[in-house]
């Protein structure tokens, strides 16, 4: 243990158990982690290089895409090496400093991530809503400033954490029932009262995740009411079409997060291994899936893809 002030005492590592009650199956379990990981690398680059590399995708609802792929990328690269480590190699240990890095990296760039999907609901609304506004509207400008805008949000909203987390006392346990850092789970490993650190969680999980949702929610109901008055069937569902990729990137991100946080807040009953997987795989499924969704249903980024594989001078 180490003194950093007159009144805060905390450990100079803590250990992270991985998946606890799991521990036996660890190495069987980091085959599906390392895939997911994997393929979350390879999909959220080539979709960054592909929207790079294309002249014809570099229109808003993309250039949000890849500032999307990044977030993920980062997401997962600062996750999971140590959940690897753990598994592989036991290595359970980490350093104070780095606990609390991981913990503000992970939920900024959630909040990023969701404030981006954000981003690109606002493209589809004015896309559909206003279409002769559309070029004129989202402007690069508009799209570096609101892309700065999400991240300064998400720094902001979340800086406070690592000095909220350093100035409590742990003074029960140094042992972490979990595969990565994170700010709820080292609150309860306080002794010292977290009333006000439950409720600046709540408030930033509001600001950030809830309220991106609920303005989501607010767009699609605008576009589909613009759309049901479309005069045809054949341009209702090809207006709808558009926005299908954008719609199970929605599904995807927001019901484990959703699910994630309220076992994590309410699910006091919900076995320990249950809490975790929710957790992990709000915070790695998303960035596998992401790229598949657009590579599949986006017919332009699929075939850019696929003349890219086929091409004689890849």
């Amino acid at each position: 243990m180490s003194l950093t002030n007159n009144t805060s005492l905390h450990p100079s590592a803590f250990l992270l158990l991985g998946i606890p009650g799991m521990e036996a199956i660890h190495t069987w379990l980091s085959v599906p982690f390392f895939l997911v990981y994997l393929s979350a690398l390879l999909g959220n680059v080539s979709i960054l290089f592909i929207i790079r590399t294309d002249s014809k995708l570099h229109e808003p609802m993309y250039f949000f895409l890849c500032m999307l792929s990044v977030a993920d990328l980062i997401i997962s690269t600062t996750a999971m090496p140590k959940i690897l480590s753990i598994f592989w190699f036991h290595d359970k240990k980490i350093y104070f400093e780095a606990c609390l890095v991981q913990v503000f990296l992970i939920h900024s760039l959630c909040s990023m991530a969701s404030g981006f999907i954000l981003a690109m609901a606002f493209d589809r609304y004015v896309a559909i809503c206003s279409p002769l506004r559309h070029s004129t509207s989202l402007t690069h400008t508009v799209i570096k400033n609101l892309g700065l805008a999400i991240v300064f949000r998400g720094a902001l909203l979340f800086s406070p954490q690592p000095f909220m987390l350093r100035w409590l006392s742990y003074c029960r346990t140094n042992v972490i029932p979990h595969t990565y850092c994170e700010f709820m789970a080292l609150i309860k490993l306080a002794c010292a009262e977290t009333r006000i650190y439950r409720i600046y969680s709540l408030t930033t999980a509001f600001l950030t995740g809830g309220l991106d949702f609920i303005l989501i929610l607010c767009s699609y109901i605008v576009i589909l009411y613009t759309v049901f008055r479309l005069p045809s069937k054949a341009a209702r569902l090809k207006t709808l079409g558009t926005c299908g990729s954008h719609v199970c990137v929605i599904l995807v991100g927001y019901t484990p997060a959703f699910f994630s946080f309220l076992t994590h807040r309410f699910g006091h009953h919900v076995a320990p291994h249950i809490h975790i997987f929710v957790a992990n795989i709000y915070l790695l499924v998303p960035p596998m899936i992401n790229p598949m969704i657009y590579g599949i249903r986006t017919k332009r980024i699929r075939d850019r893809f696929l003349h890219v594989l086929t091409s004689r001078k890849f």
